[in-house]
């Protein structure tokens, strides 16, 4: 019988929790808890993986800021960086899990417009966690936009919308022969056409924004996203939330959820919906196959 296929979002911070020193042990620890999860989906689903890198693309940006010797490296090379760093790590304990399997890492590029409105109101977060005076400092020192996220506050940068993923063919091929795909890590490399030949751009592309474009491109019978967050919730955090056991996009539209976490999970998923898709589900990294099994976190089906 032919597996499924589902594409499986994996947040930043569940590699990097929020708090967490960005240090490399830990961060392989976070990744053998999560690759455990992701292995029991990936023996009854193809799984095409796709990871966040906020904490580690903001990561590498203040350590070269910190050599003054060169110019900083642009945000197209820290993120391709970290799809290599973190590509890595997933490979190798996938590997450790399901010797096995076939595991590829594919060092991708997407498209963005170069127009797109992103760019003016930048809400992506990266780095670390700041208190308020430590963030206004930094916005001060390196002209930074800074937002809240959550208690703290964290650099922001552009977050344009993917319109293409140049190694879409490659991606397939791999599906097809069975492996386990990881891919467009972070969002995908962003780049643009100019003058027929592409070139970076400065900008971190949502991943769950890309997991949603690819699962459509790739015909996925499923998008999955993992979070630290066990579901979908109304009122987040007060004392009247209530976590959404199964919803639509029809529903969904008549609540706000934050534009720097929730809210690009929740359009992105719609939009797989609207599209064609068939289920999405969200929730906590523990739960991955009971969320695809419905008896965990958020289920966001046709209206």
């Amino acid at each position: 019988m032919t597996k499924k296929t589902v594409v499986v979002a994996l947040g930043g911070n569940a590699l990097l929790r929020r708090g967490e020193p960005l240090e490399a042990d830990i961060q392989r620890h976070n990744i053998e808890i999560a690759v455990h999860t992701i292995a029991q989906i990936a023996r009854e689903y193809n799984v095409v993986l796709v990871h966040g890198n906020g904490p580690q693309v903001g990561l590498l940006a203040l350590q070269g800021m910190s050599y003054q010797a060169v110019n900083p490296y642009p945000l197209d090379v820290l993120g391709s960086e970290t799809q290599g760093m973190i590509g890595y790590m997933l490979m190798q304990e996938f590997k450790n899990t399901m010797p096995e399997s076939q595991v590829s890492c594919l060092l991708t590029q997407m498209t963005v417009d170069p127009a797109d409105p992103a760019f003016a109101n930048p809400t992506k977060p990266i780095g670390p966690v700041y208190s308020r005076e430590e963030a206004i400092e930094l916005a001060e020192k390196y002209c930074w936009t800074v937002k809240p996220d959550g208690q703290y506050f964290r650099r922001v940068v552009p977050s344009p919308l993917p319109t293409g993923i140049v190694e879409a063919e490659a991606i397939h091929q791999l599906i097809t022969e069975g492996h386990i795909v990881i891919c467009t890590g972070g969002g995908g490399i962003p780049v643009k056409y100019e003058n027929g030949k592409l070139t970076g751009v400065e900008a971190v592309i949502d991943k769950d924004m890309s997991a949603a474009f690819l699962a459509r491109q790739i015909g996925a019978d499923a998008l999955l996203i993992l979070t630290d967050a066990d579901g979908v919730y109304l009122d987040w955090g007060t004392p009247a939330q209530t976590r959404l056991q199964a919803t639509t996009p029809k529903a969904l539209k008549r609540y706000q959820f934050d534009a720097g976490s929730m809210g690009p999970k929740i359009e992105a998923s719609c939009e797989f919906i609207r599209q064609g898709g068939k289920v999405v589900g969200i929730g906590a990294l523990k739960d991955g196959l009971k969320i695809l099994e419905g008896t965990a976190g958020t289920c966001i089906t046709h209206d």
